[in-house]
């Protein structure tokens, strides 16, 4: 018998341990570890901020969502990690001490590099967590007038909540009666012309800003915060009157001593989803060096892929699946519908690129999804 310990409980995570259970069923052992038992559905965050959903809508329990699939699961911290010894050290949690693998994922997300900008945690909102979004919106729905500054910091790879969220104040305000004493401004470090490395794509999201008389700064990259200023690692700075602002992250910590990780963090993996000279541990999510956002739809296909050659590796086959690094991404722009694009970000093929009503009902179904089937 194979035990396979998965660590992390995000989007790689999870379906990384429903696809092993389904491959390698009771003849071997899957077990993921979570520091908590709540999954998180993060790109419902920016509508849960909004009041178009409840807190109860965007997580669900993962002890019992992985019950049914026959997967151990352990809420604890991951303290250490010994691929020489093939054991990991769990800690802070229901469980302490030792446990033993043949065979590793690493889904453990990314880290907060908030160190990299001065005054964050005092002066920035953010929508990071559930209490933090529910705390920006309440901010977002008592403005009564003023700049509004909404980005992210160099290192961020999140630009979708970005945008999201500078539609949803634009028609909130309008909503409030506040719009024409409100003036909205989008800040981004990338160059100008490329917003996700496409210039379709750019033009496209112009539009879409113009529609609502929102501001886009690009070339922004803001490393210090004082109140009611945000400032660049050029020395521009920006008046705020509210702030909503993606931090920098970083790979996870528990893999950067381990000789498997750029510069940032992040792991190295080959198109199996192997982790680069290291046998049997593998590596999905955010946590690994690819290029490009960091989405959720990525972290699934890796966790496949990964899943279809683990599984092939434990019964002798050959690799079977790789991984194409594509973007896919839907931009909700409430009522006026939603953005959806399409690229593969390694090879620069034509970028797909739809707007309409359906995009954004679509996002809200793949919302709904998530919630059903893994309560």
């Amino acid at each position: 018998m194979a035990k396979v310990l998965i660590l992390g409980g995000g989007f790689g995570g999870l379906v990384a341990a429903e696809r092993l259970a389904q491959k390698l069923g009771s003849n071997h052992q899957v077990t993921l570890v979570s520091r908590s038992s709540k999954f998180i559905f993060y790109p419902a965050l920016v509508r849960l901020a909004f009041g178009k959903c409840e807190r109860d809508d965007v997580s669900f329990n993962l002890r019992n969502a992985l019950l049914d699939r026959r997967v151990n699961f352990i809420e604890a911290e991951v303290a250490r990690i010994s691929p020489d010894e093939q054991k990991v050290v769990i800690a802070h949690g229901e469980v302490e001490g030792h446990l033993h693998y043949d065979y590793l994922i690493f889904a453990l997300g990314r880290r907060l590099a908030t160190e990299r900008v001065t005054g964050f945690y005092e002066y920035a909102h953010h929508l990071l967590n559930v209490d933090k979004a529910i705390q920006f919106g309440r901010a977002a729905n008592t403005f009564r007038g003023g700049h509004v500054v909404i980005g992210e910091c160099e290192g961020a790879r999140l630009p979708v909540p970005v945008f999201e969220t500078a539609f949803a104040l634009a028609q909130l305000f309008e909503k409030h009666g506040v719009r024409q004493q409100s003036k909205i401004t989008v800040v981004s470090p990338n160059p100008s012309g490329l917003i996700f490395n496409d210039p379709a794509v750019t033009l496209h999201i112009n539009r879409a800003l113009a529609r609502h008389d929102i501001e886009y700064l690009p070339n922004f990259s803001i490393n210090r915060l004082q109140k009611d200023f945000a400032t660049t690692d050029a020395n521009h700075s920006l008046d705020y009157n509210l702030l909503m602002l993606l931090p920098p992250f970083a790979g996870a910590a528990a893999a950067a001593l381990l000789g498997m990780t750029n510069e940032e963090g992040y792991i190295n993996v080959d198109s199996t989803m192997r982790v680069s000279g290291f046998n049997r541990v593998y590596a999905v999510g955010d946590c690994v060096n690819f290029d490009g956002p960091k989405l959720g739809h990525m972290a699934i296909r890796q966790a496949s892929v990964a899943a279809e050659n683990l599984a092939a590796e434990i019964e002798g086959a050959e690799t079977v699946a790789r991984y194409t690094h594509e973007v896919k991404v839907v931009i909700d722009e409430g009522s006026e519908g939603g953005l959806y694009f399409q690229e593969d970000w390694w090879d620069h093929n034509i970028t797909t690129v739809k707007h309409n009503r359906f995009w954004s009902w679509a996002k809200w179904a793949q919302e709904k999804y998530w919630e059903h089937s893994h309560s």
